[in-house]
């Protein structure tokens, strides 16, 4: 029904347009209790084999949305209420700013692809702040907070502005991630080179252990797939230095290789997310894990688009994956057939838990070279 629905209506509507009208039926669900109830029981199946803990935090299951579904943290239960283990808001900034002009979100259909350039448009992390300060659960999924740099504060201020989102939002989230490699922000990919990234991560460190003295938050940093490989070493040491808890790979692409849809669309500037990122992704997953081992908590995302792909995630090294592109095009249901594909998978394999597959096509292949050397 969702296939048809998306077809008749969502394909030949504003991308933007269709994202708020989703969005509403899902707010207006999550706060109806016996639609709710009945959609939980239909959408959210629990496996008991596939509980994780990740990040010293527990969920349901390794499967969670993405960063720039829910920029402004308004339908955690909703999105809850779908199936999706843990939630990622954002990408909040220190002031509020609406984005990039309009149009700016294009559906790529031939690709099963999205290209956006929206621009972290949200409503500032004070807001936001508040929001989840004033939230009253109807569930209690882990939340992530996803920060990035204010569009008009120079690359200069940027630390400070990034402090400023994180002593605000910390004490709301279960873990917090830097984002420093969206495409939509002048100068912001800068910020993945080493030397500016170390200051970062350590201020935004210290706010948060400043700001929250109870806990300790996760910090995790998102990184762009187009980083030469040298440049992914060079994260991944850096995030075994400073103790980093995870690295979320990857972002969108600036690529537009092996692209099949028109090229009028294919020209559209933004970050393309979706099925093309998918190889890519997974390569920075296992290169990542080769560096960085059980040290770091690694995130995979981009790409995925069902259970398989997933899987392979998690034996590539990812404790953690993320959807959003799919959920697009797969509807409601697309985190249900998730869970219920990785739990298949898992009983078909040798391992005896997840916790146990993560890596371990990348460790046999390294294994495999080894021997042949």
């Amino acid at each position: 029904m969702y296939k048809l629905l998306f077809n008749l209506v969502f394909r030949w509507m504003d991308p933007e347009k269709a994202h708020h009208l989703a969005f509403r039926w899902i707010r207006l669900a999550a706060a109806t209790p016996v639609l709710r109830t009945y959609l939980t029981a239909v959408l959210a199946p629990r496996y008991k084999e596939l509980r994780t803990e990740a990040l010293g935090l527990r969920m349901h299951g390794p499967f969670g949305l993405a960063a720039g579904f829910d920029k402004n943290a308004v339908a955690i239960d909703g999105m809850a209420m779908l199936g999706f283990d843990h939630i990622e808001i954002g990408t909040v900034t220190g002031l509020a700013q609406p984005g990039n002009p309009k149009k700016r979100l294009f559906r790529l259909l031939s690709d099963r692809a999205l290209i956006n350039r929206m621009g972290f448009n949200n409503e500032g992390s004070a807001a936001v702040a508040q929001r989840l300060a004033e939230r009253r659960p109807v569930f209690k999924p882990v939340v992530g907070v996803n920060i990035g740099k204010t569009k008009v504060v120079p690359e200069s201020e940027a630390v400070d502005d990034y402090v400023t989102s994180a002593e605000r939002l910390a004490r709301h989230a279960d873990y917090l991630v830097v984002n420093v490699s969206s495409p939509n922000t002048p100068g912001l990919r800068n910020l993945q080179a080493t030397e500016a990234l170390r200051p970062l991560l350590s201020a935004v460190r210290e706010a948060a252990d400043r700001t929250v003295t109870d806990r300790r938050v996760p910090l995790l940093v998102k990184i762009a797939p187009d980083l030469a490989d040298e440049d992914v070493d060079a994260v991944a040491d850096l995030a075994v230095e400073l103790g980093l808890d995870g690295i979320i790979a990857t972002n969108t692409t600036i690529s537009r290789d092996g692209l099949r849809s028109a090229a009028e669309l294919t020209a559209e500037t933004g970050g393309l997310s979706g099925a093309p990122l998918k190889e890519r992704s997974l390569e920075v997953l296992r290169r990542l894990y080769e560096r960085v081992g059980d040290r770091v908590t690694l995130v995979g995302v981009g790409g995925i688009e069902n259970a398989e792909d997933a899987w392979q995630r998690i034996l590539a090294g990812a404790t953690l994956v993320q959807g959003y592109s799919a959920f697009i095009y797969e509807g409601p249901f697309w985190s249900r057939s998730i869970h219920k594909g990785l739990a298949a998978r898992l009983a078909a394999s040798p391992h005896a838990s997840l916790a146990e597959a993560v890596g371990a096509d990348t460790r046999d292949r390294a294994a495999r070279k080894q021997a042949a050397a």
